[in-house]
């Protein structure tokens, strides 16, 4: 028996951001129908509307965000995305206000400066309102915690937002804002927006400027991003975030608005790393997208999962490396005052997984290092990737707790996010998109991949399936 779905938004037509894109608003901004103020103003006024029942933010600078709006609007001439209200997911440093990565270890003291991630975003035009939850420090595919309130799901509130990039996801989908910071160590851009029914492109590694944190990984598997509601944003965001940092190893993107000529050629499997069976309406969305991709002349071949078994286990002992460094070096590396004592039961549960396979991590990192040039080779004949984003749709909230026994936690884990992890330790780009719903409307994404630099091919890809199959969202 099915629960009814409970949703909650903040979309009508009767404030300045209506049912815009942030594209969409931009243009309105540049033509004089409305003002940043008014849309900061809408935004704050939609989140007080919704947050109560999503529980999606941390923290708000009203205040900040009024006065950059206003500072806007006296200087006129918009261009880019000044003045469109969005919010920062709450690990990076934003002046003024605390960063705690979702955990209840770090003390709530105010950043002096802005991450360069932020300020790449902030240099775009974006106005933040605030700081979004997460799981903490990440490390899990939903964002729960044992507690406190959970970010719920506004297709329905009983179900998880997925993670680490919750709570931008919720409010995005919500409508409170059409943009929202995002970032991907092992599918937080993706999987929230596959949860909440939203585009998320995890992009190449190195193609927004280094986060801080990512900096002293081994290898540095998080790339930082947004979510959005439609793919235009996506492929505005890039194109304007490429203006202030571009890096010179990756071919440049630009901007993207139209789909590509080019019939791709694109490999199609369901089956997960760890064998288990997948939901049957992920494998039922995919098969949908690749009925769509066929009808519009692209050539789609059903393949063996190019990943291996070990992929997965080494993976996780590389999770498991992160929550180790955090619980023993956390306060040398996070924060002299992080009080290590109240970490998650799931962060110690990693962390113990790692230091008993401790013996294994040479050959880990050896196979790890390996595995960039060994992806690589799936696109000796293909163009794209297409899988489901996830091993099941959004599940009650709950079912990934963070509490949970660690072996029921990991297998849980590891059959909910099984198709994300391989295009962090390669490097390479790959986008959630919202083609399909369970019949409880729960969203259902699906997944498109492609060769390290070739985000231009997920975008043309994505704007000609929205073309041909506007994706749903809540109003």
């Amino acid at each position: 028996m099915t629960s009814k779905p409970t949703q909650v938004h903040a979309f009508n037509q009767d404030d300045a951001l209506g049912h815009h894109d942030a594209v969409g608003l931009a243009e309105q901004l540049q033509t004089g129908k409305t003002s940043a103020t008014e849309l900061v103003q809408a935004a704050y006024k939609r989140l007080e509307q919704v947050d109560p029942e999503l529980h999606a933010t941390v923290c708000l600078q009203e205040e900040s965000a009024l006065t950059q709006a206003k500072l806007y609007d006296e200087l006129g001439n918009f261009r880019a995305f000044q003045g469109i209200p969005s919010l920062l997911k709450d690990n990076l440093d934003l002046l003024g206000l605390p960063t705690r990565h979702g955990s209840a270890a770090l003390p709530a003291k105010p950043k002096k400066t802005n991450s360069a991630v932020a300020q790449q975003l902030i240099d775009t035009g974006l106005v933040f309102l605030g700081k979004t939850k997460l799981p903490e420090f990440g490390l899990t595919a939903t964002t729960e915690y044992s507690q406190a309130e959970p970010a719920h799901n506004p297709w329905h509130t009983g179900h998880s937002t997925g993670g680490s990039s919750g709570g931008s996801a919720a409010l995005v989908a919500a409508g409170v804002v059409p943009i929202a910071h995002a970032n991907d160590g092992g599918g937080s851009i993706r999987i929230p927006a596959a949860c909440c029914g939203l585009i998320g492109l995890k992009p190449s590694r190195g193609r927004l400027v280094m986060n801080e944190m990512a900096k002293s990984l081994p290898i540095n598997i998080v790339s930082d991003g947004v979510v959005t509601r439609s793919v235009r944003d996506t492929a505005a965001f890039f194109a304007l975030a490429e203006e202030h940092y571009k890096n010179p190893t990756l071919p440049p993107l630009g901007h993207i608005t139209t789909p590509g000529r080019k019939r791709l050629k694109i490999g199609m499997f369901t089956q997960k790393v760890s064998g288990h069976a997948t939901d049957a309406a992920c494998v039922e969305a995919v098969h949908k997208a690749a009925a769509l991709c066929e009808s519009l002349g692209h050539e789609v071949r059903e393949i063996q999962i190019p990943i291996g078994e070990q992929f997965a286990d080494d993976f996780l002992l590389y999770w498991g490396m992160l929550a180790a460094s955090i619980s023993h070096l956390g306060k040398w590396a996070v924060d002299r005052d992080m009080n290590t004592g109240k970490l998650e039961p799931l962060t110690y549960g990693l962390a113990g997984h790692f230091t008993r396979n401790l013996w294994k991590f040479p050959f880990t990192m050896r196979r790890l290092y390996q595995f960039e040039a060994e992806y690589a080779t799936a696109f000796n004949d293909l163009d794209v990737l297409l899988s489901p984003t996830l091993g099941q749709p959004a599940p009650p909230l709950g079912h990934l707790t963070l509490d949970l026994p660690f072996d029921e936690a990991r297998h849980r884990l590891v059959n909910f996010a099984s198709f994300t992890a391989a295009q962090n330790v390669a490097g390479a780009p790959a986008i959630s998109l919202p083609m399909h719903h369970t019949e409880e409307g729960i969203p259902v994404g699906v997944h498109f991949a492609a060769a390290m630099g070739h985000e231009f091919r997920l975008i043309e890809l994505a704007l000609e399936l929205e073309q041909a199959q506007p994706f749903k969202m809540l109003a």
